[in-house]
C-alpha cells in the first residue's frame, strides 16, 4: 500500500509482534485493503497498528490487533478463532468498526454542544430548536 498525500497506512503502521512470520506481513498487508482505506483519512505518522498471534495452529490461538491513533483511545481487537485467516478477518472487521464509532463520537454533528449557534434574533419565539428547547 502507497501512503497518498501523507496519509496513514497499513504497510507503515504496522508492527508484527508475536505468532507471524516476516514473510507473512506482506500478505496481511495486501488483504487488508479496507483498513488501509479506513486509516487515510489520518496522517502520516499518526497511527501505529500491533499484531500478536498467541499460541497459533492450536485451539486456545488468540489473535489481537491494537491501534494507537492520535486524539483517539486505544483500540483493542481480538479473536479466538483457531484458522489464522478467519481470526485476521476478524480482528479488522472489528478495528474497521471500532476506528468508525471512535470518529463518529468525536464529530461536531454527534454533539449538541459542539453545534450550538446564535439564535435568530427575528425568531418570535425566542427558542433555537424545533423541540422548543431554548438557547443556553
Amino acid at each position: 500500500m502507497s501512503q497518498e498525500r501523507g496519509t496513514a497506512s497499513v504497510a507503515e503502521a504496522l508492527r508484527v509482534v508475536h505468532g507471524i512470520a516476516p514473510a507473512e506481513r506482506d500478505r496481511i498487508v495486501g488483504s487488508w485493503r479496507r483498513l488501509d482505506n479506513r486509516l487515510r483519512s489520518f496522517a502520516a505518522g499518526t497511527v501505529e497498528l500491533q499484531l500478536t498471534v498467541k499460541e497459533r495452529d492450536t485451539a486456545s490461538q488468540r489473535t489481537t490487533l491494537e491501534a494507537w491513533i492520535a486524539g483517539q483511545p486505544r483500540l483493542v481487537a481480538t479473536s479466538a478463532h483457531a484458522n489464522l485467516d478467519e481470526a485476521l478477518a476478524e480482528v479488522r472487521e472489528d478495528l474497521i468498526r471500532q476506528i468508525a464509532d471512535a470518529k463518529n463520537r468525536t464529530e461536531p454533528r454527534n454533539s449538541r454542544s459542539r453545534r450550538r449557534t446564535l439564535p435568530d434574533p427575528d425568531d418570535e419565539t425566542g427558542s433555537m430548536w424545533p423541540d422548543g428547547s431554548q438557547w443556553g
